[in-house]
């Protein structure tokens, strides 16, 4: 690789690691009455498939959110598909941040085809028991079948084609908001991105000209244009009416691109990953500002987040009693048992209790 482009990975490498690792949580025993000791642990999801696209633009970056997160966490099997080139090779700078960051296997596929190879395993591809990943609407399609099959896999979320939503006011330099809305038209003709004037005295006209002029000289120009044509623009009388439209649409990313942008922060409620004040640029989260870029889309962030070192991790409860702690406990749980009819339940309790109150008798 060239020794800059090696350093641009490795930055954001960095960046990615340092994020994902401070999300590792302590572990805390609680006990809840004397005796009763309660506790959850971390384990890691032993087998997961990470899909980075590589269709129209390769996409390295991916390789990073997804194949980090999952080094930390562990993961023992790290499968990462992404389609080969004509001649069947993989991209360099993906197999760089594959080899940095643990993977274990390279599928050399794409599409759903990938997805299912990954689902149910091949002679060549072991089966995972979560895929990761964003796609176009046929990866994410079979996403969202396989995790309801025989097949027995859990996906991270629907992360489908890219989308963002663009809150400007008049303050907003129109040449970095038609950059921001062209940053994610030009991924590919069925992205879709929306501008959300807030307030008076922003030049809209100005905006278009810009998105028209930079569009333009886009080499993917021909994608953003066609993305372009399917997306739109909102007017809000003011910033609450702006974040409230937001909200409801629920973007994947989101950039508040106004005058004392963090001031709103408290009133996002639904986004996948949020980009505040006119020198953040969705780009930055893309590739290195540390925040993973793989993001819920469709409406989904109402519901899902992000990938985090989170996903890629189980937790299992666990408790402990003391002889003491089950005679505290155990006439409540045996009330309850009572209550539900269910009389093995209460004699799991009543029969240890008896052997204790013997105990103590004798």
């Amino acid at each position: 690789l060239d020794p800059a482009v090696k350093e641009a990975f490795d930055v954001a490498y960095d960046n990615i690691y340092a994020f994902h690792v401070s999300q590792k949580l302590p572990e805390k025993t609680v006990e809840n009455m004397k005796g009763v000791r309660c506790k959850r642990i971390t384990r890691c999801i032993g087998s997961v498939g990470l899909y980075v696209p590589g269709g129209t633009a390769v996409l390295p970056s991916t390789a990073l959110m997804l194949a980090v997160p999952a080094q930390i966490a562990g993961c023992k099997t790290i499968v990462l598909a992404t389609p080969p080139s004509r001649d069947g090779s993989i991209c360099k700078e993906v197999l760089y941040c594959a080899k940095k960051a643990g993977v274990t296997h390279i599928l050399k596929a794409g599409g759903a085809q990938a997805i299912s190879a990954m689902a149910w395993g091949t002679a060549s591809c072991p089966k995972v028991e979560k895929i990761f990943g964003p796609g176009n609407q046929y990866v994410t399609a079979a996403k969202m079948i396989l995790q309801n099959s025989e097949a027995m896999v859990s996906i991270d979320m629907p992360a489908g084609p890219s989308e963002v939503l663009v809150i400007a006011d008049k303050y907003a330099n129109p040449v970095h908001v038609a950059a921001d809305l062209l940053s994610q038209a030009e991924h590919g003709p069925d992205s879709q991105v929306v501008l959300v004037i807030a307030g008076d005295g922003v030049d809209l006209g100005a905006i278009e000209a810009e998105v028209s002029k930079q569009c333009n000289t886009l080499p993917r120009g021909e994608f953003a244009s066609k993305a372009l044509s399917h997306s739109f623009t909102v007017f809000a009388k003011d910033m609450v009416e702006a974040l409230s439209f937001s909200n409801l649409y629920a973007p994947e990313h989101l950039i508040i691109n106004v005058k004392d942008a963090e001031q709103w922060e408290e009133l996002v409620e639904n986004a996948g990953s949020v980009f505040l004040g006119q020198w953040t640029p969705e780009s930055v989260g893309d590739y290195a500002s540390g925040t993973n870029h793989v993001l819920p889309t469709y409406g989904y962030a109402r519901m899902f987040s992000g990938v985090s070192l989170n996903s890629f991790l189980k937790y299992i409860t666990v408790q402990s009693l003391t002889e003491e702690g089950l005679r505290k406990l155990g006439p409540y749980v045996v009330k309850m048992a009572e209550v539900e009819g269910l009389e093995a339940h209460k004699r799991a309790v009543t029969l240890r209790l008896q052997e204790v109150e013997a105990t103590v008798t004798v």
